[in-house]
């Protein structure tokens, strides 16, 4: 049999060594248009590949899959997460699991991964073809028995443009997992982080918690990211251009929180100048930065506070609204939502519902995760759902 793979990244190469464990008779080749294979992998993660996560704290895959949490649900059936740390392992490939639940290697070096498979894929002899880039699928079905498509997210329709001979449904590709530009004074508090907030969109049921991280261009940090990957496409359709709302005191404070926190800080320090208390939530220099957004001058006495400018700092503790200014990509790891529809593909084997023979992985299905290690487990769980099919017994 022979098995052509167009793309090296990680669910091609990962589909790719697996074809020829489990049926090493079969012919397979790679196709990669860059210069190298798993090009993207060895920079996820900051450069130390946050290959998977332990899904601790997910009690729903639509949580960490805003699309294709139904097809992950059956690719995890076959292969989940647990499946891939121990095939790592058993490469050789030692791995920690972060407080944050992230999984990386304990090297802290993403091309151990890429090494690894890279390794694999040429001792069990998988050609892989660099400079190579395919310009049309269907032509490809004919020279070979199966065709996997593991091309990655493209983030413009163009980019698919290799699949237009086929009757394909396709949705229109737009950026996810980016951060905000906000033309704001917050900017100069550059490089502070707050732990625990929650962010939404004015007028939207979007929301996400987690730590934010303020930035020279506007804001960032896993909360953002997480927002931008559910709104992708509300954001795209609005240009970028809406308002985000800060609750800087976590998910379960609203302002009659904020204001019973604000009158207990009055009671235990009356004659403490405003600047100088805070709510333990918050740095010194966030907090003064709000103060001066509320207009209440830094050298006031917390007892002089009036109930107005109580009312203002509590409102602005839950609420502090920011108008979004475009978006910008998150360091080297662009995720695309949309690409293939999954009304193409059968989801227990991936194969095209027209044209049997041909199986799409990873990105290039409108299939996308939160930042975590979600979207790679995602491409190892279909290269490896694709390799067990192609792998079956014919009748």
């Amino acid at each position: 049999m022979k098995v052509a793979i167009v793309g090296a990244g990680a669910a091609g190469c990962f589909c790719a060594v697996n074809i020829k464990m489990m049926r090493p008779e079969t012919e397979v080749e790679v196709f990669e248009s860059g210069s190298r294979a798993l090009a993207k992998v060895s920079v996820t993660g900051g450069g130390r590949c946050n290959l998977t996560n332990s899904f601790r704290g997910i009690s729903s895959l639509s949580e960490a899959y805003p699309r294709g949490d139904k097809l992950m649900k059956r690719m995890f059936s076959v292969f989940d997460n647990a499946a891939t740390m121990q095939w790592f392992e058993k490469k050789g490939v030692k791995l920690v699991t972060q407080a944050d639940e992230c999984v990386f290697p304990a090297s802290q070096d993403a091309m151990q991964i890429v090494r690894t498979l890279l390794h694999e894929m040429e001792r069990r002899g998988v050609r892989l073809h660099t400079f190579q880039r395919v310009e049309d699928i269907k032509k490809l079905l004919e020279g070979y028995d199966s065709v996997v498509v593991a091309t990655g997210g493209s983030p413009k329709r163009s980019g698919l443009g290799f699949l237009a001979g086929l009757s394909l449904e396709i949705v229109e590709p737009v950026p996810s997992l980016f951060t905000f530009n906000i033309k704001d004074k917050i900017t100069a508090l550059m490089g502070t982080v707050v732990e625990n907030v929650q962010v939404r969109l004015a007028g939207t049921k979007f929301k996400a918690c987690g730590p934010l991280l303020v930035t020279h261009w506007g804001m960032s940090g896993p909360s953002i990211l997480k927002l931008s990957s559910f709104a992708a496409r509300f954001l795209a359709e609005k240009d970028y251009r809406a308002t985000l709302l800060v609750n800087w005191l976590g998910a379960d404070c609203n302002e009659e929180v904020a204001m019973g926190l604000l009158q207990d800080l009055v009671r235990k320090n009356p004659q403490k100048m405003v600047s100088s208390v805070h709510p333990d939530c918050l740095t010194s220099r966030v907090w003064q930065y709000i103060v001066e957004k509320c207009a209440i001058p830094a050298e006031k006495r917390m007892s002089e506070l009036g109930k107005k400018q109580l009312n203002v700092l509590a409102a602005t503790l839950a609420n502090d609204a920011y108008p979004i200014d475009g978006q910008s990509r998150f360091k080297e790891e662009f995720v695309t939502c949309g690409g293939v529809a999954l009304s193409n593909i059968n989801l227990n084997t991936l194969e095209a519902k027209k044209y049997p023979g041909l199986y799409f992985a990873g990105e290039v299905l409108d299939v996308d995760a939160i930042t975590g290690g979600f979207n790679l487990q995602a491409a190892w769980s279909m290269g490896y759902v694709i390799a067990r099919e192609l792998s079956k017994p014919v009748d």
